[in-house]
């Protein structure tokens, strides 16, 4: 199983043409979306002052995920990630699902980030149609990708480096002001606890879990884009071990900052709870600031979007998963039909955001809105068999092991499951969740009547 899969990535065709660097930015700066920057002023208006609480729960299951999946990329650093891990280890029924599912969900987080990015700049030229700038977007961060895997390297790890130093900059400031240290500011630490910490109830707190949940994901990404590194073990090792204190200070320590920098009640939901932090400590020009830095979010997030998904359906069809003609790449190393086909369902999703609104845009953002959760579960479904497999063939090959193996893995499982349940729950999220077993539902299907039998007669014949 190990010499299978090292040979198809030594022949992918692919350039290992990203440096460490470019590997510890994308994973630093990957945690780190519009989502924090924007939707934390709703969970916390849900939530109260235990947002924190949210946000820390949420950074957990992420974190025992991150340890999963770089024991499995230490071990075996491959393409596809853990659609590989999945497939050798759970079976085709697997890797076929969990790839395809990856591959949807950020086809439509692509879509969505191009009109949430259009959105942005419509202010600055509002003679342009939204629709054009969505293009637009499309288009540069697609022409990025084309050149070679070096330039997406390069653009992503300058955009997560204005996201990492706004991030350590607020984390700075924002320490100074509670204390009381900043010119004109008062002790505020106590804001915390104002109408008390889990003022909306414990509830509460799991539906910000629910919330949450989906801002961490693509820290991930780092996984699959190792396969193009030149150093694909370190790297991935390094990353996932800070992955503890990123979800620690860039997420569960800025939330804590900003309830106490400003009274939870009095923080924004229809804009950004940064912005308006900022302009309490009487920087200038802070509003405007933080909306560049928002949209650098947007355009990393469009940018990775469309790496990761290539490069998913890349690594789909060499297992018979995909159209075989996807495969081709250019001579710099780039899988250029992967790119454009990824690229064209996220055109057709922008056309549907402003001809069908409700309808067929609605269905593809919100049919991905679960599936996370899912693959969160056949990450670490295929762990536990992953390890006990390892541990009795290439026990060397365990250079970074899962904590308190198989409890955490169990324990990880039984979270999720208690995630997705609460969805069930939850008006406002409830149809997410019911989409986006259809979408599962139908991957499944696809692969029992079609892709089943079709690999059956190949492998016979």
């Amino acid at each position: 199983m190990v010499d299978e899969v090292e040979v198809a990535r030594e022949d992918a065709g692919l350039r290992r043409s990203l440096k460490n660097r470019h590997l510890q930015m994308i994973a630093l700066g990957g945690i780190i979306g519009a989502s924090l920057f924007i939707g934390s002023g709703a969970v916390i208006s849900t939530v109260g002052p235990a947002a924190v609480l949210s946000y820390a729960l949420g950074g957990l299951i992420v974190v025992l995920v991150m340890r999963m999946l770089g024991e499995m990329a230490t071990a075996q650093p491959t393409l596809g990630s853990f659609m590989e891990y999945a497939r050798a280890s759970l079976g085709d029924w697997a890797g076929f699902t969990i790839g395809w599912l990856y591959w949807y969900y950020w086809v439509g987080v692509v879509a969505f980030e191009a009109v949430v990015g259009a959105e942005l700049l419509n202010p600055l030229v509002p003679v342009v149609p939204q629709w054009v700038l969505s293009l637009v977007l499309m288009l540069a961060l697609t022409t990025t990708n084309l050149i070679s895997v070096r330039s997406f390297g390069e653009t992503e790890f300058w955009l997560a480096s204005i996201k990492v130093i706004t991030i350590v900059i607020f984390l700075l400031c924002g320490t100074i002001f509670v204390l009381g240290l900043w010119p004109g500011a008062e002790l505020s630490v106590g804001n915390i606890a104002q109408d008390g910490f889990v003022a909306n109830g414990w509830f509460a707190v799991l539906h910000g879990v629910v919330i949450v949940i989906f801002s961490y994901f693509g820290t991930e990404i780092v996984t699959i884009v190792s396969a193009e590194s030149d150093e694909p073990e370190r790297s991935v090792a390094k990353a996932t071990k800070a992955v503890v204190w990123r979800v620690l200070l860039f997420y569960v320590g800025s939330v804590a900052l900003l309830v106490m920098i400003t009274p939870w009640r009095e923080i924004p939901t229809d804009g950004s709870p940064y912005a308006a932090a900022f302009t309490r400590f009487g920087l200038p020009a802070a509003e405007v600031a933080v909306n560049v830095v928002v949209f650098t979010a947007v355009i990393s997030v469009l940018n990775s979007g469309l790496y990761t998904a290539s490069r998913m359906l890349f690594a789909l069809q060499r297992r018979g998963f995909a159209p075989s003609w996807v495969r081709d790449v250019n001579r710099r190393g780039v899988p250029w039909k992967s790119i454009l086909l990824s690229t064209l369902i996220g055109y057709v999703a922008v056309a549907a955001s402003y001809v069908s609104p409700d309808a067929i845009f609605y269905f593809i953002i919100n049919s991905a809105g679960a599936v996370a959760l899912f693959i969160y579960a056949i990450i670490a479904a295929s762990q536990l068999r992953m390890r006990r497999r390892l541990e009795q063939e290439a026990p060397e090959r365990l250079k970074l092991k899962v904590w308190l193996f198989p409890y955490l893995t169990w324990a990880t499982l039984v979270v999720i499951g208690a995630v997705i349940i609460t969805m069930g729950t939850i008006e406002e999220v409830r149809s997410q969740l019911t989409l986006s077993l259809v979408s599962l539902g139908a991957i499944l299907l696809v692969y029992l009547l079609f892709v089943r039998p079709w690999l059956a007669r190949r492998r016979s014949g």
